[in-house]
């Protein structure tokens, strides 16, 4: 602390730095509330299945997961033959 600076702009700092952090903080909670991370995880698988431009649904990615999910109940179905 300098002794050039008077209470009443040391006062405003402070003041402007308070704002500030409460800004941050009001930023930080709204990130981490789950709502909002639902929100995002929820656009973001969107995004993998739709084209967000057109609206249309991305096939190749579509087709690869039901590729991928009839592979591995196809796999559970011989493994369980197997077995018994």
């Amino acid at each position: 602390m300098t002794n050039d600076q008077s209470p009443s702009s040391l006062e405003r700092e402070i003041e402007e730095t308070r704002q500030r952090l409460a800004s941050t903080i009001d930023q930080l909670t709204y990130r981490a509330s789950p709502k909002t991370i639902v929100g995002r995880e929820v656009a973001s698988v969107k995004s993998h299945f739709v084209d967000l431009e057109s609206g249309a649904p991305r096939t190749d990615n579509i087709i690869k997961v039901a590729g991928g999910v009839v592979g591995a109940i196809v796999l559970l179905a011989i493994i369980r033959k197997i077995v018994n």
